[in-house]
């Protein structure tokens, strides 16, 4: 006896309750993650979890914003002292 969703008119529902995919609940997880550690302390798990999700993907994408903005600089720099190294005379 196969156990699952009823089929409806030759659909076959993979699925009968609403909820996230086991690929789904990573990445769920992996956002919560990412805006608990970056918030360095200032929200906690309830709050995070909780966040409707046009707002969580508001803060994920300001997150990563900035994260490319210090990477940026972090690489000009680097390549500043890196230019200067090469022109200091020997």
């Amino acid at each position: 006896m196969k156990l699952g969703a009823p089929s409806l008119l030759g659909f076959v529902l993979d699925q009968n309750f609403f909820g996230f995919k086991p690929e789904h609940q990573v990445q769920f997880h992996d956002q919560l993650f990412d805006l608990i550690w970056a918030g360095d302390g200032r929200w906690d798990w309830d709050v995070v979890y909780n966040l409707p999700i046009h707002i969580r993907r508001l803060w994920i994408a300001k997150i990563n914003k900035n994260r490319s903005a210090v990477n940026e600089q972090q690489q000009a720099e680097k390549k500043a002292v890196e230019y200067a190294r090469l022109k200091k005379p020997r």
